[in-house]
């Protein structure tokens, strides 16, 4: 049971790598021309962000998701290095 639980989070920790550079490497694509196709994406989420006021503690809560082709590559290419070790 132990090592299902350990493939598992390595398995997140693959895709949240793979999202991160990915989305990095196409932020810099996208200031080269024949690149800039990487950087083409969406951003989904709660942009104005949700206050919970209490008085004693105050919670802002906003979540944005900004996806694009490069970090669905690099999600890919994470997939395939996790299947692989």
């Amino acid at each position: 049971m132990a090592t299902r639980d350990k493939n598992i989070w390595l398995l997140l920790l693959f895709i949240c790598a793979g999202l991160v550079i990915g989305g990095l490497l196409g932020q810099l694509a996208g200031q080269v021309d024949w690149l800039s196709w990487l950087s083409y994406g969406q951003s989904f989420g709660v942009e104005e962000p949700f206050v919970l006021d209490l008085n004693v503690i105050k919670i802002t809560f906003a979540l944005v998701v900004n996806i694009n082709i490069a970090s669905i590559i690099g999600m890919a290419i994470a997939l395939f290095l996790y299947r692989k070790i």
